[in-house]
């Protein structure tokens, strides 16, 4: 049973622009924090970014901090993150997480994973 799936990923000249979308079946959405994360290729999985359940709360990593904006829609259980001034280190899996206990820039931290998107990001 799949309970998050993200789209919008893609190949992306340098300097362009994405976003990314990840659809909620999960019946508790609205009272969870999400996240972006992201896995290049022989790295471990890493943050990029989470909105808490309102929307009212943000935060990044600084490696995407003034180029990326995640977002969330309740009514419609959807979470976004808008990605532009892409670089080739951007290039990686992008996954979206809901449901945080403890740390929300740390991934075993979240319950529930989509199975990714890829982004790929040419110089």
């Amino acid at each position: 049973q799949v309970h998050l799936a993200e789209s919008g990923g893609g190949l992306v000249q340098a300097g362009g622009s994405l976003e990314l979308s990840c659809a909620a079946s999960l019946p508790t959405f609205t009272s969870h924090r999400a996240a972006w994360f992201r896995q290049a290729p022989g790295e471990e999985r890493k943050f990029v970014a989470t909105i808490d359940w309102s929307g009212s709360t943000t935060s990044y990593a600084d490696s995407v901090k003034g180029r990326f904006t995640i977002s969330r829609d309740n009514a419609e259980k959807m979470v976004y993150l808008q990605m532009n001034a892409l670089r080739p280190e951007d290039t990686a899996v992008y996954y979206c997480a809901v449901h945080a206990d403890g740390r929300s820039d740390l991934a075993r931290a979240y319950h529930n994973w989509g199975q990714g998107t890829q982004v790929t990001v040419s110089s």
